[in-house]
């Protein structure tokens, strides 16, 4: 898979895309459109005739587990937890990087429209909701730069909001690393060179979550594939772009042109706190943008869970969580899940096989002491080995069976929280957050526990063999 081409191709011929030739407004009609379906668990959606616009919009592509398999490259009945244990796993078996290949040409330069006759404007960018403060080209973009002390190259993913028919906004949290590099720009006195890539291989949206000695995300992205991503260098601004990427709007950042930005409907289902004031961000002036033929901007459907924006979350932090827990060399940890109903961010499950009296609580404190755990999650739940972190009709039964609230609760007063979180209070420090753990296993140190009605083995067996002979038109 090579780019987001192949991508819709595997998921029309699995059928679990469809195409919409019928006209769509970008402005509402859309994110409408995609929220209903994927509320239903519809298939992913490619409007290919937006009202007064150029190119096709692809929404819906990661809402599903069978969906992001396919964007791994995996098999089809996957679950979140599979797909997280192989992609932390890629750290592991990876030996050898395969770096990336520059080309002097690509896809992304059959049209190329600078200075004066950029308008981004063109380009079918929606508008999600309402009280959204206008139209947003990047939910499901990442915006490339170049650390100007280390030289290292960043790929970060950021909310952009058109501003007008040449610059966008971008949404820097207070500690994140391009507000960091930002940083340093304002520090030197000169603009921050931007490369925003709009529509690629999805692979590129998750390979900033592995960290492997010496390679930068674009060998990274190869590595995965198992074949040399292909980069074009810019003439412009001297960064790296993907030569199969659909858009890429090249620019630049003054650090000291700060300009308003939002409000918009954010993953946690709530808006951020620009609708009460505004406040100024960073702005993009894009000089240049190239683009491939019939373009394809990717967008990712916003609002309450279960999105695709909620499963690459849950997908990328269960993997760097259990990579940071595996790491600690804890014992007995079977498997781990960010889950993509808390926003993929909030809420943590983890099933372990103890053995050693305290053995959950250790695992518990480990979550939020990690790199992972410490931002943002504000809950964790730790089962016995014989449930999965992601299933979550069998942790539900042990809250109700095996936990105690009394016993099995511990709160934490101060935590490190993202300020998107709407449950913090508005007027308040919304840096900081409480948190709870909930120790749904049964205490090791029980000489006598529960006794667990289960199926007998040997007659399972026999059932499965004659499944077909009763009558059922599918396999177990």
């Amino acid at each position: 898979m090579k780019d987001i081409r192949d991508f819709i191709a595997k998921c029309e011929e699995e059928g679990v895309l469809q195409k919409i030739k019928a006209e769509v407004d970008w402005d509402l009609e859309i994110s409408h459109i995609a929220k209903l379906n994927e509320e239903r668990e519809g298939p992913a959606l490619l409007f290919e005739n937006v009202k007064g616009c150029e190119g096709a919009v692809l929404v819906g592509a990661f809402s599903t587990d069978k969906r992001l398999a396919i964007a791994l490259q995996k098999p089809s009945h996957y679950t979140l937890c599979d797909l997280a244990w192989e992609w932390k796993d890629i750290q592991r078996k990876t030996k050898e990087v395969i770096p990336a290949q520059e080309m002097k040409v690509g896809p992304v330069m059959e049209n190329v429209v600078e200075g004066e006759d950029v308008d981004l404007s063109k380009l079918p960018a929606p508008r999600f909701y309402e009280k959204d403060g206008g139209r947003y080209i990047g939910t499901a973009a990442f915006m490339i730069i170049r650390d100007p002390e280390t030289q290292m190259i960043n790929m970060g993913i950021y909310r952009m909001q058109l501003l007008d028919e040449k610059s966008t906004g971008i949404q820097l949290l207070k500690g994140k690393r391009g507000e960091r590099i930002l940083g340093k720009y304002r520090k030197i006195g000169k603009p921050m060179p931007v490369a925003i890539v709009i529509g690629c291989d999805p692979i590129y949206l998750m390979a900033g979550s592995v960290m492997i000695e010496g390679a930068s995300q674009f060998d990274i992205v190869g590595t995965l594939r198992g074949t040399p991503s292909e980069v074009i260098i810019s003439d412009l601004t001297g960064l790296p772009l993907p030569a199969r990427a659909e858009i890429v709007l090249e620019g630049e950042v003054d650090p000291d042109d700060l300009r308003d930005e939002g409000p918009f409907g954010e993953y946690t289902g709530y808006y951020s706190d620009e609708w009460r004031e505004k406040i100024p961000k960073p702005a993009v002036r894009v000089r240049r943008v190239l683009y491939r033929n019939n373009p394809i901007l990717w967008a990712m459907s916003q609002g309450r869970p279960v999105t695709d924006t909620h499963m690459l979350l849950a997908l990328t932090r269960t993997a760097t969580l259990w990579t940071d827990l595996d790491q600690m060399r804890i014992p007995g940890i079977q498997s781990v899940c960010v889950l993509p109903e808390a926003a993929g961010r909030f809420w943590a499950i983890v099933s372990v096989k103890q053995i050693y009296p305290g053995h959950s609580n250790q695992v518990a404190s480990a979550v939020i002491s990690t790199t992972t755990g410490s931002y943002g999650i504000k809950g964790v739940i730790i089962v016995d080995d014989d449930i999965k972190a992601d299933d979550i009709s069998r942790v539900f039964w042990a809250l109700a069976v095996r936990y105690d609230p009394y016993r099995s609760t511990e709160i934490i007063k101060r935590g490190r929280s993202t300020p998107l979180d709407p449950a913090l209070d508005p007027g308040g420090n919304k840096f900081i957050t409480s948190r709870i753990v909930m120790d749904a296993t049964i205490p090791f140190e029980w000489e006598t526990k529960p006794y667990e009605i289960k199926t007998t083995d040997s007659i399972v067996d026999r059932v499965k063999s004659r499944w077909r002979e009763y009558g059922f038109d599918y396999d177990l």
